[in-house]
């Protein structure tokens, strides 16, 4: 009787024991983990348990590292179905399968496998793979490393069967807060060589290149040290996949498919405690799958970054000219296989153009044979355009099309465009050309060398404009004296040519980079975007503008560069970085407290007041969002616990009180900066009470056209608009 006590007690400690989330990485049938319940895998390294996204309140059964500072989940169940409550329940169904259950025991998640059995446990490895498994042998039944969420591990495989057309890939989230499946995908495409691609919404969106044995080609940035324990592998029957595995453990090496379509390569640094990026693709515009579409090279460097291979001509040159490239390039002259088969003309023999660095198009096909073997195999084949050699992949041959051709600046391919004869003509009729022109040029110039000389002595010198006095005469009618023109090599070489890892933010108008002059000096560059539609006059009123609004508050602007397509604005660089990336990170977020917030938002009024009244440019300010604050009579509730402090409690209810005054209505019962400043410095005692916060535009202005009735209601006026966002 005693005995059986004590087995009671145990069986009921061990129940306790669970449910309070001890660490334990296996749960048998009839066990459960209830949120926030969890379990860790045998060396500590993974955790699975339910959690909740930055910025939502929605529940989720995931995986994610146990034992780093920043909370990074790999894997996520339920990503289409999420919890509304701490409700949910994780366990082994009467069909063996594993289910997440809600409070209604409603299945919002099963691992869906026909052959399951109802004597099973699953268990979380210390590689992150969740395992459901028959309780006798041992034997796999599902795993999640077959059925990933937005995160590549070690040991994981990519996987696709050339056969059945099934496989392994793994799915963008929506957004940093919404695990659901977003619209990219990443995975080894079907081929006669082995390939990575990112798919958005199904089509191709980037591509590595192919798989040489040791590299993917059409990465030149790839780092064989790092990746040596990356490999990708044929087994023979009809399945290709990727894997890897480091011998450093330590350093938690990952692959994210990220919200925005880039796969970000990272490893955690101890020392720093975060994530150090060591890859990312796609890196810039030239990455992006057929930018400049058939037969057309694209080269980051350049401006435009699209040109026709020698040889070819834009299809539509109106297009081609507008930046528009859909249309790609067409070949200026026919070749002699083609000419012999329509005309019966012979003609001489094609030949072949060279291409250098170059990262070798789609759509290859594979053979066996060294270079001169492949130059053979083209040349006798009239549908083949092209080829190339590697090592590791024998000849690769083009027929059709040429898509998603780049030109890199290290490393790259050879890859040889089949040319009609009279394209080499061409080049040599032009080398005679160019020699004769020498020759008369030369006796030209010693024949008029003393004329010359006579007349220059006569005649001042010309002075020859720089592009900063260009500018100038073009906007003579503004002081641009205290900044900077610069060149685009100077801003490409600050940037290292715009290089992803440079890259601070991106927006619609295009993207900011960090960079350093010769000098040591750190810049933030903004790079507009191609697509825009500014033109050299609206930048550079742009530039007078911003020129003119001098404050300690506001980013001061260095300087501009307008080269070619390119306008680029430099601004001094600001370490701290923008002020969202502390605010609503998780750990940083405890770096400011009160005081230091107060101090910014006093600043940012300074700064306001400064554009509405003090500056000499009269200034809209479009891209200030106010707060959505609800007025439910607990202002206490809108402080974050983290920046809490009873010492600041008048000051803070003060500033939510200033905010619902800011975000009223109507215009006119909204305070000024200079009010605003005022009343958060406390110079005025008794706040109005405010008016609830509106965020829908009603017609108030006497002078705007009102739309159509059971339209859409919106202004016609001519005047700035303010996007209106509800937070």
């Amino acid at each position: 009787m005693e005995l059986l006590s004590k087995i009671n007690f145990l069986s009921v400690f061990c129940c306790i024991c669970l449910n309070l989330g001890v660490a334990r990485d296996t749960i048998i049938y009839a066990q459960s983990i209830r949120d926030p319940d969890y379990i860790i895998s045998n060396g500590s390294a993974f955790k699975l348990g339910f959690f909740s996204p930055v910025n939502s309140t929605n529940r989720y059964l995931g995986i994610w590292y146990n034992r780093i500072s920043v909370f990074t989940v790999v894997w996520v169940a339920n990503r289409e179905k999420p919890l509304k409550h701490s409700s949910g329940v994780l366990t082994i169904s009467e069909n063996g399968n594993l289910v997440v259950l809600d409070g209604q025991k409603e299945i919002l998640w099963s691992s869906n496998v026909t052959n399951s059995v109802a004597n099973s446990n699953f268990h979380l490895s210390d590689s992150g793979n969740l395992v459901l498994r028959e309780n006798t042998r041992g034997k796999i039944i599902w795993e999640s490393f077959q059925h990933p969420s937005n995160t590549f591990l070690p040991k994981m495989k990519l996987s696709i069967n050339l056969r059945t057309n099934q496989t392994v890939q793994y799915t963008s989230w929506k957004s940093p807060s919404d695990p659901s499946i977003g619209s990219f995908s990443v995975g080894m495409a079907s081929g006669s060589i082995p390939e990575a691609f990112i798919w958005k919404d199904g089509r191709p969106y980037w591509r590595s290149g192919p798989w040489n044995g040791q590299i993917f080609i059409g990465e030149p940035d790839w780092n064989p040290e790092y990746h040596n324990g990356f490999s990708v592998v044929d087994d023979k029957e009809g399945t290709v996949y990727s894997t890897f595995d480091y011998a450093n453990e330590l350093l938690l090496p990952k692959i994210v498919l990220n919200s925005k379509g880039n796969l970000v390569q990272t490893y955690w640094d101890d020392s720093k405690e975060d994530w150090q990026v060591v890859g990312l693709a796609p890196k810039d515009e030239c990455d992006v799958y057929g930018t400049c579409c058939a037969f057309g090279s694209c080269d980051s460097l350049s401006s435009p970054i699209c040109s026709c291979i020698r040889g070819f001509e834009p299809k539509i040159i109106e297009e081609w000219n507008r930046g528009n490239w859909t249309s790609g390039c067409i070949r200026r002259a026919p070749l002699q296989c083609q000419r012999v088969n329509s005309s019966g003309e012979e003609g001489k023999t094609d030949g072949f153009l060279k291409l250098k660095m170059i990262k070798v198009p789609d759509f290859m096909e594979r053979s066996y044979g060294t270079k001169e073997s492949c130059r053979k195999q083209c040349l006798e084949n009239c549908a083949c355009v092209a080829y190339a050699h590697d090592a590791g992949i024998g000849c690769m041959s083009w027929s059709g099309n040429l898509i998603d051709l780049r030109k890199f600046s290290i490393r790259g391919s050879d890859i040889y465009i089949r040319l009609a004869y009279s394209e080499f003509n061409k080049e040599r009729n032009l080398k005679v050309i160019i020699k004769i022109t020498l020759i008369i040029g030369v006796i030209a110039i010693a024949s008029a060398a003393c004329y010359l000389w006579r007349w220059t002595a006569k005649k001042p010198a010309r002075k020859i404009k720089s592009r900063k006095s260009l500018l100038l005469d073009y906007l003579n009618d503004v002081k641009l004296n205290e900044l900077t023109v610069f060149s685009l090599k100077e801003v490409a070489t600050a940037t290292n040519n715009f290089h992803v890892s440079n890259m601070l933010g991106r927006g619609g108008f295009g993207s900011v980079y960090k960079g350093i002059l010769h000098d040591g000096q750190k810049i933030a560059v903004k790079r507009l975007s191609t697509s825009s539609r500014q033109g050299l006059e609206e930048f550079m009123n742009e530039v007078v503008v911003i020129s003119k609004l001098q404050h300690r508050n506001l980013v001061r602007l260095l300087g501009c560069c307008t080269e070619g397509e390119e306008k680029v604005l430099i601004y001094e660089y600001m370490p701290n970085k923008s002020l969202d990336a502390i605010v609503f990170d998780s750990v940083n977020q405890r770096l400011l407290d009160w005081k230091k917030r107060f101090n910014i938002i006093e600043g940012i009024g300074r700064g306001l007041l400064y554009l509405h009244r003090d500056s000499r440019m009269k200034i809209i300010h479009r891209d200030l969002k106010a707060w959505k604050l609800w007025n439910d009579g607990n202002s206490m509730a809108l402080i974050e616990p983290a920046i809490w402090d009873p010492c600041f409690r008048m000051e803070m209810l003060r500033c939510i009180h200033v905010g619902l005054l800011c975000v009223q209505e109507t215009a006119r019962d909204r305070p000024t900066i200079s009010t605003i400043i005022s009343m958060l410095n406390s110079d005025i005692v008794d706040l109005p009470f405010p008016k609830q916060p509106a965020f829908t535009e009603r017609q108030i202005a006497s002078n705007c056209e009102p739309a159509q009735q059971d339209q859409i209601r919106i202004s016609i006026c001519n005047v700035t608009h303010t996007t209106i966002y509800g937070r």
